[in-house]
């Protein structure tokens, strides 16, 4: 039999066929040790196949093969630095949800997603989420960051659960896909999947993941259908975002600004740092590159930690 992984508990896999049939499955012995160094060797939005056995007159499923993925959401796993954890795969879109404040999501957090993201050909749309409790200067934060995006390509969106500002646009860009719902806890994300579709009522699940102890390696993402054609897949909330398997010489092409402009540099090989003549230097120069996203690359060039001090670059 052929299904979906809608969700993860660790253990066990809620998958469901083609036919409506949800079964509760497990990963075969062998099948678990395949070189597979993930956290979660399956996650949800996977393919699989599985056979049916029953046990005390329980019947369950055996995952025996994944199908190939198509693209996935990857990080470092928190606690195992020498692992990665898949947070969802086969996703049509990703909607990352931003907060100025309460918490702040920093441009770096936003940065390090959307080039996992485009390293895997995934869109995301950047979601604004409680436009209608900030003041004014709050707003004009939102409006900037917003420009630094939409002049790169990535679509922004201000939205509030609250008021239901933009809810239906959100609505009509998740039809017919498999969207991911991605941000740090507390940005209002389980709120405003609420909205979206309020038979979901998944707020409880938010809360009590918040008061887990931050081990984000023992929580997992599900799928839900929805009732306007659509899936979703709300993720737990991420508190930092490493970024993994990729070559130094290769970051700056999932930038798309820097993408645009490397065949300018002297060095076809220019990592943007020292070398002369670099043409997304230049361009940082003229502040048509913003400082945030050169800072963010450097950053992940030099494998620093998402939350290390700025100190160093504010008194620049």
């Amino acid at each position: 039999m052929t299904g979906l992984v809608y969700k993860s508990t660790g253990s066990w896999y809620t998958v469901k066929t083609d036919l409506g049939d949800t079964y509760e499955c497990r990963i075969k012995g062998k099948f678990r040790m395949k070189g597979i160094k993930s956290t979660n060797p399956i996650s949800v939005g996977d393919v699989v196949d599985f056979e049916l056995e029953t046990d005390n007159n329980q019947v369950s499923g055996i995952i025996n093969n994944i199908h190939d993925r198509k693209n996935y959401i990857i990080r470092k796993s928190v606690n195992l630095s020498k692992q990665t954890h898949i947070i969802a795969a086969n996703i049509d879109q990703v909607f990352l949800l931003i907060t100025i404040n309460n918490p702040p999501t920093l441009t770096s957090f936003i940065d390090r997603f959307l080039v996992t993201a485009n390293a895997y050909q995934i869109k995301t749309i950047l979601l604004f989420n409680k436009i209608d409790s900030y003041d004014e200067e709050t707003l004009n934060e939102v409006k900037f960051l917003a420009y630094v995006y939409r002049k790169i390509g990535y679509e922004c969106i201000g939205v509030s659960a609250k008021t239901g500002k933009n809810v239906d646009k959100v609505k009509s860009i998740m039809q017919g896909k498999v969207n991911m719902f991605s941000g740090h806890s507390g940005v209002g994300k389980s709120t405003l999947v609420n909205t979206i579709e309020p038979t979901l009522d998944i707020k409880t699940k938010e809360i009590s993941t918040l008061h887990m102890q931050g081990q984000h390696t023992t929580t997992f993402a599900e799928m839900f259908d929805l009732t306007f054609n659509a899936k979703i897949i709300d993720t737990p909330g991420i508190k930092g975002f490493g970024v993994v398997d990729m070559d130094k010489e290769e970051i700056g092409d999932y930038f798309p600004e820097f993408f645009a402009l490397k065949q300018h540099c002297k060095f076809h090989n220019c990592l943007h740092v020292q070398e002369p003549n670099c043409a997304i230097k230049k361009a940082l120069d003229n502040d048509e590159v913003a400082f945030s996203r050169y800072r963010s690359y450097i950053q992940i060039l030099e494998g620093e930690d998402e939350h290390y001090r700025t100190d160093n670059w504010e008194n620049q």
